[in-house]
């Protein structure tokens, strides 16, 4: 325990802190895919938020259109002011394709189709503020939503979660440890840069539970893909910076764990984070030295290997020195220049409305044999 702060304001539980918070006038954004589907971790985080009384749970669901029914009358058995996006239905795909926004799903695009429902129309006029969470969180705590929003009732416009990624006596959290983290300490070494000092502020960056006002999350861009976190981040610099952004403490947390390989593993996720890390450090004017960058990454990276390595033995864990220094070998792969931009835009400049995600979502659930009216604000009018 510690009561240290950052550059941004940190927020400690020294016990069992519980803030009064507005919870009533937020949405929160819970993205899910097929795999979470009466999962234990994501049945124990929606029944946590049933104790909340949330103003709306919004669920971007990506899922096959066989298991869509199941799914959402799964999702309807918790007492929650809850609605769906069915999030690649055929007609939102249309929808996103007539407007030059097809391309790569992922959670980030549900997520950014999330927060535009979140954002608009009558949610947007009740609701000052949104909250996003993972629903693999097998830790998670009721706690977390007031926590999440007590700073943006002080005046701040961006709250980030963290948490020590500590399980069955081993450290995790290995895609922070070993890639972001001595990333932006070998960037931080060699230029004097804000940004910088600010993405190296927050304890655990890759944390996917965050609160940000309407103004906020209507005004970013978000990656469609693996990255979100780092790429919200990017862009918090310039729409909150250090006096506006906030972290707060969420205790310890116990996540699935990801192979390194294949598809869906960390080494895959490392791409995506370090695109877009790299991406907000450029924007915001650094320029990497790409021929010499991922050799002084893994520099560095051997040092955090080694750190972590006594951490662990300190505290008598399991601690497999030699895996986590092959990974920082494999995620030097992905510190490369981050390429052609993306990223869907800010909801404020799109091209589409809202109100038409909602009628195409709707449209397409009630093709599934599924009341449409799950996609409305809960509490408000069906879709139109």
């Amino acid at each position: 325990m510690d009561y240290t702060q950052e550059r941004i304001a940190t927020l400690h539980d020294y016990g069992e802190a519980t803030p009064d918070a507005p919870v009533e006038r937020a949405t929160v954004v819970v993205p899910m895919t097929e795999r979470e589907y009466a999962g234990l971790a994501a049945e124990g985080v929606l029944s946590e938020l049933a104790a909340v009384g949330p103003g709306e749970v919004l669920v971007p669901l990506r899922a096959p259109a066989e298991k869509v029914p199941a799914f959402v009358e799964w999702l309807q058995s918790f007492d929650l002011p809850l609605s769906v996006l069915w999030c690649n239905g055929p007609n939102v795909d249309a929808l996103l394709a007539e407007h030059d926004l097809a391309g790569t799903t992922g959670k980030g695009r549900d997520a950014w189709l999330a927060l535009g429902l979140a954002t608009a129309g009558e949610r947007g006029h009740d609701r000052e503020y949104v909250v996003l969470h993972d629903a693999d969180t097998k830790t998670y705590s009721r706690r977390d939503v007031p926590k999440l929003l007590f700073p943006l009732c002080e005046g701040y416009d961006f709250v980030k979660g963290y948490y020590a990624r500590v399980e069955n006596r081993r450290l995790y959290g290995r895609l922070f440890r070993l890639f972001y983290e001595p990333l932006v300490e070998t960037l931080r070494r060699e230029h004097h840069a804000d940004v910088l000092e600010y993405l190296g502020a927050f304890r655990y960056a890759l944390a996917g539970e965050s609160a940000m006002t309407t103004d906020v999350a209507r005004s970013l861009r978000v990656p469609r893909k693996w990255g979100v976190e780092v790429g919200i981040l990017g862009q918090t610099f310039d729409l909150a910076g250090f006096d506006a952004t906030a972290q707060v403490d969420l205790g310890r947390y116990e996540h699935d764990h990801r192979a390194v390989s294949g598809p869906t593993g960390l080494s895959d996720m490392s791409e995506g984070v370090g695109r877009e890390l790299l991406r907000g450090v450029e924007a915001a004017g650094v320029d990497p030295d790409y021929d010499t960058l991922a050799a002084r990454y893994v520099e560095t990276g051997e040092r955090f290997v080694r750190q972590y390595a006594d951490d662990a033995a300190f505290n008598g864990f399991d601690h497999d020195v030699a895996a986590e220094r092959e990974q920082v070998h494999t995620y030097a792969d992905a510190v490369a220049p981050p390429g052609e931009d993306t990223r869907l835009p800010a909801w404020r400049d799109a091209p589409i409305d809202p109100v038409d995600v909602r009628a195409s979502a709707a449209s397409d659930l009630e093709s599934l044999g599924v009341d449409p009216s799950v996609v409305s604000p809960a509490g408000g009018e069906g879709p139109t």
